[in-house]
């Protein structure tokens, strides 16, 4: 066939591609698949090889002209496509695929599967015993939100407790977040039994597999097991699964569930950290952390963001536009938030964090202070990071605490306090942007 006829082949074949998610496969004039892709829309996506920049991109250059062919796989959702493109590159390895099969720092979906309560993580350091792996995957952002996701759906733990069902230690356990906004069945508390818990990871493993459409049928039939022997608890979770699973359309845009990566040192370590260097009773679990941004000198922002287990859990980040407070008062404006938070809290009888960290100085610790007073609530653990000298401020204490710049702990609260901070520039911009498009 001449190269124009080719050209004009390939190009009707891109108009033809729906704009839905999914997974294309290029192919050399000897039909080799030698590229593996995914795209939100896969008209968009694959449209972007056939231009003038692609054929001078390094990163695309050489494969271009070897494009003969193509094909796709339409998916439900991004997150399918994800799954599906790491399972086809592992298949398939195509040629220009390479640099997933080389490089050992691309990160993995890793389940353990040799626990008696499974956790599933993200890894870059994928352990070769006792695990199931999936991956690699192009994008740690992506994997990170793709694992949010499923985790909505399954409720499986992602924390690195050692749980053991004969340990009975683990009756008085106080599990964290995710049990109380289920996103976890909490087997730390032995809320679930093991093999309960192992059925949901079973259930995981198999929409990791692609094999989802029999995954239903198996979801739904021991539904209407469940509702036949009375166990209406047991039914409702199953039907819940369920729904979730048709619709992970809806809820698997990954923009939506990207979580940041802000942490470069072992979480554990900094946990531990904390705990020495406070003299706290257990280990701290859930940190929340308190920023205060100002928009063009007239308007106040601030952000509360949330580490579990040393590491940042981005549905539990909250965002507040001060009410109360004219022009710029960073203590009155902290008072405001941790007022409104904590009230909340106390409301709906949730519980408090094991650390309050707050941005700044003595002058915004008290400020913090002096609301848990007029609230007459007992405050959780608070301290106070100036970013200048990092030093660390205690209530009661009139001088600060110089921790070592490698101290684990102090790295946990600055990946907490620069979290924070970020997350309330993040809403700022977003503000100044709206309001210069208004005017």
């Amino acid at each position: 066939m001449p190269d124009d006829e080719k050209d004009n082949e390939l190009k009707a074949k891109v108009r033809a591609l729906p704009r839905t998610p999914g997974v294309y496969l290029m192919k050399d004039s000897l039909g080799r698949v030698i590229y593996v892709g995914k795209a939100v829309n896969l008209r968009s996506r694959v449209s972007s090889y056939f231009t003038t920049q692609a054929l001078i991109d390094r990163r695309t250059a050489d494969l271009i002209p070897e494009i003969a062919d193509l094909d796709h796989i339409p998916t439900d959702s991004e997150v399918d496509a994800l799954l599906l493109e790491a399972r086809l590159v592992k298949d398939i390895q195509p040629r220009y695929n390479s640099e997933l099969k080389d490089d050992k720092t691309f990160p993995y979906l890793q389940i353990t599967v040799g626990e008696q309560f499974p956790r599933v993580e993200f890894t870059r350091k994928p352990r070769t015993r006792g695990v199931k792996l999936y991956g690699p995957f192009t994008s740690a952002k992506k994997l990170r939100a793709t694992i949010s996701v499923l985790q909505r759906i399954f409720r499986f733990r992602n924390c690195s407790l050692d749980i053991k069902e004969d340990d009975k230690k683990w009756r008085w356990y106080r599990p964290c977040l995710l049990a109380s906004i289920h996103q976890c069945t909490a087997p730390c508390n032995l809320r679930i039994t093991k093999e309960e818990y192992r059925k949901d990871i079973k259930k995981l493993i198999m929409f990791l597999d692609g094999k989802k459409a029999r995954l239903l049928k198996g979801m739904q039939k021991e539904m209407l097991a469940a509702s036949q022997e009375m166990l209406f608890e047991k039914a409702a979770r199953l039907r819940d699964q369920i729904r979730a699973l048709e619709n992970i359309n809806l809820r698997g845009d990954l923009k939506e569930n990207v979580q940041p990566e802000v942490f470069h040192i072992d979480p554990k370590k900094g946990m531990l950290g904390l705990k020495k260097v406070f003299g706290l009773e257990k280990i701290p679990r859930r940190i929340e952390g308190v920023d205060i941004a100002h928009l063009q000198g007239n308007e106040t922002v601030a952000s509360l963001v949330q580490f579990i287990d040393g590491l940042p859990f981005k549905h539990g980040y909250k965002r507040f536009k001060i009410r109360s407070v004219e022009g710029v008062d960073d203590f009155a404006s902290m008072r405001e938030v941790v007022s409104r938070h904590f009230r909340r809290l106390k409301q709906e009888g949730a519980e408090f964090p094991d650390i309050l960290l707050v941005d700044g100085g003595k002058g915004q610790l008290s400020a913090v202070m002096s609301a848990f007073a007029a609230m007459e609530i007992e405050p959780p653990f608070v301290v106070s990071l100036a970013k200048r000298e990092e030093e660390l401020f205690l209530p009661g204490d009139s001088n600060p605490r110089v921790l070592s710049r490698h101290s684990y702990g102090l790295r946990l609260l600055q990946s907490v306090r620069d979290e924070a901070h970020r997350f309330a520039q993040n809403y700022h911009h977003t503000l100044r942007r709206k309001s210069t498009f208004d005017e």
